[in-house]
């Protein structure tokens, strides 16, 4: 009987971690669609990704649900608490990625209404939201597969993103300098290059929850 229930409890972790999994991957298109929307100037894109928040919230919501569940009717110790926690931990960040992942879609509607095109080919931000979207598969991949060297990889991604932000500051800085008729958009660009780099930061964490339930110690991995 006792090792019945611990099978099935096993089973509710390992549906656990899936459901976070499922939501995780709706966040890695969610941040292509709104730089993609972005770059496109896709009026019709960008209002797919701010209606398609409330999908992300219902998902945190009923997977909080699965936790709380899990943590009173099982009573977990030791390791699997510290999965569950995790788990609480790790939807939160996804739920802020996509947050921003929608900001960045207000922005490209924002665009949009000055009727102005873009001031420069988007390269650097694609590139961020590129990594980004690896960043938060491999981190959920630690977490899933407690991977600690997998983790560590996703804190040196973390490091080119910042990078790819402090280009793209620059870069835009030299446009309002040069042209004041640019301070607008550039400064909205500047916003997206800051979202990316704060989704990067929230896959960092992440990683973080992925070495804690390997180890059980705290490590600060966005030095």
């Amino acid at each position: 009987m006792a090792s019945t229930t611990r099978q099935g409890f096993q089973q509710s972790l390992e549906d656990l971690q899936q459901n976070i999994l499922r939501m995780g991957s709706i966040v890695e298109q969610v941040i292509a669609k709104s730089v993609e929307c972005l770059v496109r100037q896709d009026a019709r894109m960008a209002a797919e990704v701010v209606e398609g928040d409330v999908v992300i919230d219902e998902m945190e919501l009923q997977i909080e649900d699965q936790c709380l569940k899990l943590i009173a009717t099982q009573q977990p110790m030791a390791k699997d608490l510290r999965k569950i926690a995790a788990g609480f931990k790790i939807i939160t960040d996804l739920e802020r990625m996509a947050d921003y992942s929608v900001d960045i879609a207000r922005i490209a509607q924002r665009i949009l209404e000055t009727g102005q095109p873009l001031i420069k080919p988007l390269i650097d931000i694609p590139r961020m939201a590129e990594l980004a979207q690896v960043m938060v598969k491999q981190s959920l991949d630690a977490y899933v597969r407690e991977d600690i060297e997998l983790a560590y990889t996703v804190a040196r991604a973390d490091d080119q993103i910042d990078m790819l932000h402090n280009q793209v500051f620059r870069e835009l800085l030299v446009f309002m300098m040069e042209d004041p008729k640019t301070i607008t958009q550039a400064t909205y660009l500047l916003f997206v290059s800051r979202y990316l780099e704060r989704i990067a930061d929230h896959a960092t964490n992440i990683a973080e929850e992925a070495i804690y339930l390997a180890t059980g110690e705290r490590k600060e991995l966005n030095d």
